[in-house]
């Protein structure tokens, strides 16, 4: 859909709703001028949060595709979402007392979505939602969206016929410079939403005695055979005349995973 077919779009669903041009401005919060600049199909000069924002006072959504290479990039993405849960199923193979099932989609009181990874451990009844993200995006979406599938677990896991005691939520992201940025700055409001890290999530792991409120890197010792899916995007760097012969992406690749069970 090119920016006129999204202008029509916008448009068609104001009309429909019987509104006009200043109401939508008011309902969304921005000028009629950045409606009109809309509905004209000029998304150049229009920021993408307030065509998000009008996009949300029409009841619509608004999804933006990258494309390269004559193609979108879903399937890159995806690749990297899929060594994540190949690392999981991995670690949780080597562990005694657990089943893990991967992608469990869920459609509760009209809440819909899916974990990435539900784990139940029937000696002791604790159940353990996991989170899977390749990197940081939004932290606020984060927390909300973890709280919102830890508290539907229970109704979830019970039609599988488990009965938690209780109920434990880990977000596991790629160990890279990207993702220990992002924790670094946002750190204080995560440590206060997820105050374990993995040292203490592999201890629990082997003993769950309760709820879990974990955010950690995978370590590398579980990413055997996914290293260079979860590898992260590398900055591209002119090569030194005359310096140092330069490691192979896989090398780096490893070097990288090396330092991942260090303490996030």
């Amino acid at each position: 859909m090119d920016d006129v077919q999204v202008g029509n779009a916008f448009r068609a669903i104001r009309v429909r709703k019987r509104w006009r041009q200043e109401d939508l401005s008011t309902k969304a919060g921005v000028s009629r001028t950045m409606i009109v600049r809309i509905e004209h199909g000029q998304l150049g000069s229009v920021p993408l949060g307030t065509i998000r924002r009008v996009a949300n006072a029409l009841d619509a959504r608004f999804d933006t595709v990258v494309r390269w290479q004559g193609g979108d990039l879903g399937r890159l993405i995806n690749a990297r979402h899929a060594a994540l849960h190949e690392a999981m199923a991995l670690l949780f193979a080597s562990l005694v007392g657990w089943v893990a099932e991967p992608e469990v989609s869920f459609s509760i009181y009209g809440e819909r979505g899916i974990i990435d990874v539900l784990a139940w451990n029937p000696a002791r009844r604790i159940l353990l939602v996991i989170e899977l993200k390749t990197e940081f995006v939004d932290v606020n979406e984060l927390m909300g969206s973890v709280d919102r599938k830890r508290r539907l677990a229970a109704l979830i896991a019970r039609e599988r016929g488990w009965d938690p005691v209780a109920i434990g939520a880990w977000v596991v992201l790629p160990d890279n410079r990207t993702n220990r940025r992002a924790l670094a700055a946002h750190e204080t409001v995560l440590r206060a939403k997820f105050p374990v890290d993995g040292r203490r999530v592999r201890t629990w792991l082997r003993r769950p005695d309760g709820p879990l409120d974990a955010l950690s890197f995978l370590p590398s010792v579980h990413a055997v055979g996914v290293r260079r899916d979860l590898a992260p995007v590398r900055r591209v760097n002119r090569p030194r005349a005359g310096g140092a012969r330069a490691r192979s992406p896989e090398t780096k690749a490893s070097d990288t995973w090396r330092t991942a069970t260090s303490q996030p």
